[in-house]
């Protein structure tokens, strides 16, 4: 029986065990980390021609492009509010409860999703990936509540302009 999430689309299978690239890269949190610390600063000092352009003219493209590197690399549902670096390079979204701050009380013995026994739970893969960071310990952080408006929004954008101190958008009513 299939039951999906809020970020899953209905009948969507469950990810199939290890062979997903989104498991390469919890294996390789660090170097995810790394990449990453050097994506950011790029990404904020592009705030001045992305408030030029305007950040409502790039939302779309910046959201495509993210949806395709993050969606392959992460599995990402593209919540508009990414904490990767902080889960161990794992996407709390992909659980199928939508879970941003630990597992829930079902997780298996074997470290299996109590809604998907055969899909590895994404908390014990966060957990994991975090011990590789140098940050790993971000983990322990509560993370806000999700906030289901900024669904499909980018996140890049959202920290080239708070970084810089710019008013981020109204979230879009979807």
């Amino acid at each position: 029986m299939l039951t999906p999430a809020a970020f899953e689309p209905p009948g969507k299978a469950p990810p199939r065990g290890e062979r997903r690239l989104r498991f390469f890269s919890i294996r390789h949190a660090r170097m995810m980390e790394t990449l990453y610390g050097a994506f950011e600063p790029l990404l904020t000092r592009l705030h001045p021609a992305f408030a030029w352009i305007g950040y409502d003219r790039l939302e779309r493209p910046a959201a495509a492009v993210e949806r395709a590197v993050k969606g392959a690399l992460f599995d990402c549902r593209m919540c508009g509010q990414c904490v990767l670096s902080s889960t161990g390079m794992s996407c709390p979204m992909n659980c199928p409860k939508n879970l941003r701050n630990g597992p829930c009380g079902g997780v298996r013995q074997d470290g299996g999703c109590e809604v998907y026994p055969d899909m590895p739970c994404v908390w014990v893969k966060a957990w994991e990936g975090s011990r590789l960071m140098r940050a790993g310990d971000a983990i322990a952080a509560p993370q806000p509540p999700i906030d289901h408006r900024r669904k499909g929004e980018s996140s890049w954008l959202r920290v080239a302009r708070e970084t810089n101190g710019a008013a981020p958008p109204a979230p879009s009513a979807h």
